[in-house]
């Protein structure tokens, strides 16, 4: 019976048949060499096989016992048969032995088949794992953000990072290379069934920490307005990305995001490209010439006298010949010297100031805007921003400018495009109020994703600044007086100086605006508003000796502006100082009158006035220095006692607050206040400062310090916080 054989016994039966065949091709050979040599010169037997030959004889062992154990020296010849004699005996032996059991054949062989693959396996997969490895380290490239970017103007490379502990295992990679297969499958199976797949999935093979920005970047650009929001808060609430990262938010965001992001507290500044390069300047030309050159080709009708005053008053002198004239120091903004001392003379401002004053009172009127923009005044107003860093005044004035173009929505992408969000994102950020503000007005101007009021020229607000999630409930509104400003009236009493070489960051020491730091901590449900607008107690000293406001005229303007701003669409408390008082009385008289400021009157809650003169003041009869009061202004006039404007106002008001049952508060100084170097004066007198209704409360300072407390436990500011608590319980508990 024919037996069959397992893998070994064959093997070994080849190598067996192999050697006996070597050993035949040996034997052949060996003999033609025998009978081919000389005779006899085979190898003699060793010694010591003739000593055991003998002993055997010696003996009495038969030859044939000796050769059975002595054995003959064999020959070469001998030695191959016996070898080859063997493998004949070995492969009888392997033919006729038993084949082992099939099933221990079956499974050592298979074991063998696995150890060979499984190496083979493991080997190929380290060799392709240091190839993916070092092919990562050698392209650095990303193509994939020159398909992701929607803004050509950079294209960021990954950058190889020196840490050893941010290199990512094998692990990491092949986990990578895991989501990239998945993916191309989730795309296969869409296309086929034509189908997208889910947002989760459309971006696994990116590093994680790009996920987040791809996706944001999407959300941002949703159909749904508060997806959008969602996104920019997160992203602005993001400190971890890499440089690269931010880059790519601010090259492939649209112009929401980016605004959003700059009206975002926590935003980084990474988010905002530096501005585009700037034109260069023509030959022989400055930028003093190129900005009267802009101002020149504004329309010149249908102008008020003091616009008109400031262009005439800018282009008729070269700005060389008015420093030549003045003697003045050839500084843009700078101090120069007093004003004129008569009208026959030019002031002494230089013609670049009054150049922008004047861009500042076009850019009121909207088709004046859109020739700015044409002219080129977006980039020139940009180039004397970065020109005049250490100059406030020329900023505020061209800051003045951009907001009032920011009125405009078609001009919005204009000032995104010429860089202009990035700057005020910066701004934003300053520890001075004035430039923080004008930056937050400009800002929200542009956010109408978020903001549906629009802050016109003087109106400025100081919380909330930024986007927030603290719901706005009521709006209270400060209205500075005669010289005031909407910043420093409002500032505590009263290191100004000490501020200006060096601001103090804790606030709640000193704060040059105690309404933006304290009182919207206490109540930062509360809208708060600071107003602006020009005074004079000269028209010596007036910026436009053509200019007559009235109250009358103030507080119509004002109004207009302030209801623009959304001012009546929630609970309203005012708060005056001075002559600021008498501009709210005839604001509400006024609204009380138009329909379309009902609003306004049945959502004013409370006024706060400090030292308001409602009957009149001293000043106007005073004469105590020639340089401010020889020529009083209408806005002095109007304050005197004998006024019968000033008389209606008050008898109107009364009875128009009575009937309305207004909540009111007053303040009055009882120290008096020093005018120029000579004089002191008790400008609003007690009796004056009665309106007839609500408290009246006396404080131990002069007139300009009535509204600057002196540390937030004050109890002039105690006392107003409390009012306005008061006030608003019902409205803020709701």
């Amino acid at each position: 019976m024919q037996k069959r054989l397992g893998v070994a016994d064959r093997v070994r039966l080849r190598l067996y048949v192999i050697a006996l065949g070597t050993l035949l091709r040996v034997e052949r050979a060996g003999g033609r060499q025998a009978r081919s040599g000389p005779r006899g010169r085979g190898r003699e037997p060793p010694a010591a096989w003739w000593r055991a030959r003998a002993r055997h004889r010696r003996e009495g062992s038969p030859a044939y016992g000796v050769r059975r154990v002595v054995g003959n020296w064999p020959s070469p010849r001998a030695g191959r048969m016996s070898l080859a004699a063997y493998c004949v005996i070995c492969c009888r032996r392997i033919g006729t032995s038993t084949s082992p059991p099939k099933s221990d054949t079956y499974w050592r062989d298979i074991r063998n088949i696995i150890k060979f693959t499984g190496s083979l396996i493991l080997g190929g997969s380290l060799f392709l794992t240091y190839e993916v490895l070092a092919l990562k380290k050698a392209l650095t490239l990303d193509t994939q953000v020159v398909e992701r970017e929607k803004m050509k103007s950079y294209i960021y490379v990954h950058t190889i990072s020196l840490d050893k502990g941010e290199n990512h295992g094998i692990a990491w990679q092949a986990r990578k290379e895991l989501h990239k297969a998945v993916r191309k499958v989730l795309a296969t199976s869409a296309k086929i069934l034509r189908n997208p797949f889910a947002d989760a999935f459309s971006t696994v093979d990116i590093e994680d920490h790009e996920c987040a920005v791809w996706l944001l970047l999407r959300k941002s650009k949703s159909d749904d307005k508060m997806a959008r929001l969602e996104a920019v808060r997160e992203m602005s609430e993001t400190h971890h990305w890499h440089d690269y990262q931010y880059r790519i938010i601010a090259q492939a965001c649209d112009p929401k995001t980016l605004i959003g992001l700059a009206r975002s507290k926590e935003s980084d500044l990474r988010f905002f490209l530096l501005p585009p390069p700037l034109p260069y300047l023509k030959e022989d030309s400055s930028t003093e010439e190129e900005l009267r050159q802009l101002l020149a080709s504004l329309p010149q009708t249908e102008l008020d006298e003091c616009i008109q005053y400031f262009t005439s008053l800018a282009l008729s002198e070269s700005s060389q010949s008015l420093a030549a004239q003045k003697g003045g120091l050839w500084c843009f903004g700078g101090n120069g010297l007093p004003y004129a001392e008569s009208f026959g003379e030019v002031p002494s401002a230089t013609v670049e100031m009054f150049c922008l004053e004047a861009i500042v009172k076009h850019s009121e009127i909207s088709t004046h805007c859109d020739k700015i923009e044409a002219n080129g005044g977006l980039q020139l107003l940009q180039r004397l921003y970065r020109l005049h860093k250490d100059c406030p005044k020329v900023q505020r004035n061209i800051m003045r400018i951009i907001g009032n173009m920011a009125l405009n929505e078609h001009l919005h992408s204009s000032i995104v495009r010429s860089g202009w969000v990035s700057i005020m994102a910066e701004a934003m950020k300053s520890h001075h109020i004035m430039e923080a503000s004008h930056a937050a007005r400009i800002l929200a101007n542009l956010d109408r994703e978020t903001v549906q009021e629009k802050y016109q020229d003087g109106v400025y607000v100081l919380h909330p600044q930024y986007r927030t999630s603290q719901p706005i409930k009521a709006d209270v509104l400060f209205i500075h007086g005669l010289m005031g400003a909407a910043f420093k009236t409002w500032r505590q009493q009263d290191s100004e100086q000490a501020v200006i070489q060096k601001p103090i960051e804790d606030e709640d020491k000193y704060t040059t605006c105690w309404p933006k730091t304290w009182l919207a901590k206490d109540c930062p449900a509360l809208r708060i508003i600071s107003v602006e607008y020009d005074t004079s107690l000269s028209d010596w000293r007036a910026r436009c000796p053509l200019e007559r406001r009235s109250i009358a005229f103030r507080s119509d303007e004002l109004l207009r502006k302030l209801r623009a701003a959304g001012v009546g669409d929630r609970p309203v408390v005012w708060i005056s100082h001075s002559m600021g008082g008498l501009l709210v009385k005839k604001m509400l008289l006024e609204a009380s009158k138009k329909p379309e400021m009902s609003t306004v009157i049945n959502n004013t809650r409370g006024i706060i006035f400090y030292s308001v003169p409602h009957h009149g003041s001293h000043l106007a009869e005073y004469s105590v220095n020639i340089r401010y009061l020889l020529f009083p202004s209408l806005e002095v006039k109007e304050l005197s006692k004998d006024s019968p404007a000033l008389k209606k106002l008050q008898d109107d008001f009364l009875e128009f607050a009575k009937d309305k049952n207004f909540q009111v508060l007053n303040f009055v100084e009882t120290l008096p206040t020093y005018i120029g170097s000579m004089i002191k004066l008790h400008v609003v007198p007690v009796e004056s400062a009665d309106l007839g209704i609500g408290d009246l409360i006396p404080v131990d300072v002069n007139h300009l310090n009535i509204c600057k407390p002196k540390k937030k436990d004050a109890f002039l500011y105690q006392r107003t916080l409390q009012f306005i608590r008061e006030t608003l319980a019902k409205d803020l508990e709701n």
